[in-house]
């Protein structure tokens, strides 16, 4: 526990000298709730409230449990990159666990509900670095202006990429990210469409004029009534990062999906710009991985702490607190017993000892 309040020890305070609570405490308690499940400003008071025994085992609390109201004007004015790298302090010895080869996928997710009157067209939107094989989340920022490009430049630039792969859908496959990456010592795999039509199109060709005997691998899946199979082919692309100036592409590759559900077959091809000349194999390993951002992080989101229906939307607020539902996440997944993860962030309200146990697993 004592590790947690040294890291948000770490996040500035931009409150007037005259105030009353202490904003380590309101982090911890906000956190706390999370943990368990709570999904707002008002459950956060409401767990205060009826857990202050066991907070005041660590916590001072001398002015009491902040109202819901303390805690919605406290984290509309605190610096959401603060509270994420404070987070991200935390979590550094998990994070130096990444190993050369390691995927980190970029990722935007919107607040669907985060918005003010008459804005339900631009929600706000978190932009998240995670570490597929740890289930880590390494960072994430909001995208001001809903402008996700941007930020998640910014991510690239918050974290280590050495010996890594970056991949990421076909929005972020342009010259700026490629470069980004290379500097910072990682590789990429990127989604390639439409937006980059040239260089799409000199992929297309380099693919369709592979010889019948070049290297390919294959997968299957057969999992809630479909079956899918995938081939992987990656071809060498001379030249082509200088003449298309696309920084550090050394590669193009494809997967070919075959999805049969029922009677119904489905066939689709995806194409990637690769840094790096990955075996057929690698290539479909890393692909694959992308999609823990989606269904180990983004998707519980909305499942265990109903993130798309999240109301709050005035400053900061809607950042910080998908922060701490992000670090919860991480958190509640690290458990390895057997058990839905929204059972696991009530049985951490239900036991103090279970939820001690998931935050030692911080270290």
């Amino acid at each position: 526990m004592q590790d947690i309040i040294a890291a948000f020890e770490r996040v500035p305070d931009p409150r007037a000298e005259n105030r009353r609570h202490d904003l380590v405490e309101i982090l911890m308690i906000a956190f706390l709730a999370v943990l368990c499940g709570a999904t707002s400003c008002v459950e956060m008071a409401s767990f205060g409230h009826i857990k202050v025994r066991f907070l005041k085992k660590f916590l001072k609390l001398e002015h009491g449990i902040p109202s819901h109201d303390t805690f919605s004007s406290v984290l509309r004015v605190l610096d959401p990159k603060a509270v994420d790298a404070a987070f991200g302090w935390l979590c550094e010895t998990l994070a130096r666990k990444l190993a050369n080869g390691g995927i980190i996928a970029i990722d935007g997710k919107s607040l669907k509900r985060a918005y003010d009157k008459g804005e339900a067209h631009m929600p706000r939107m978190m932009v998240t670095a995670y570490a597929t094989n740890l289930r880590l989340t390494l960072a994430s920022l909001e995208a001001e202006g809903g402008n996700e490009v941007e930020a998640a430049l910014a991510l690239i630039g918050l974290i280590d990429l050495k010996g890594m792969i970056v991949t990421a859908d076909a929005l972020h496959c342009h010259r700026r990210m490629a470069q980004a990456i290379v500097d910072k010592g990682g590789g990429y795999c990127l989604r390639l469409k439409g937006n980059q039509e040239a260089l799409l199109s000199q992929a297309r060709l380099c693919l369709a004029n592979v010889k019948a005997d070049h290297p390919t691998a294959t997968s299957e899946t057969i999992a809630h009534g479909r079956a899918e199979t995938r081939t992987g082919l990656v071809v060498k692309a001379p030249g082509i990062a200088e003449s298309h100036e696309f920084p550090g592409l050394k590669a193009f590759a494809s997967i070919q999906s075959t999805r049969v559900v029922g009677s119904r077959r489905e066939t689709d091809t995806r194409i990637f710009a690769l840094s790096r000349m990955l075996s057929p194999k690698a290539l479909l390993k890393t692909a694959r991985a992308h999609w823990a951002i989606e269904n180990g992080l983004n998707w519980q989101l909305d499942m265990a702490l109903n993130e798309d229906a999240a109301r709050n939307r005035r400053d900061h607020g809607p950042a910080n607190i998908a922060v701490l539902r992000r670090r919860a996440i991480d958190i509640a997944r690290r458990d390895t017993s057997k058990g839905a993860l929204k059972t696991k962030l009530k049985q951490a309200g239900w036991e103090h000892d279970f939820l001690l146990h998931l935050l030692r697993q911080m270290r």
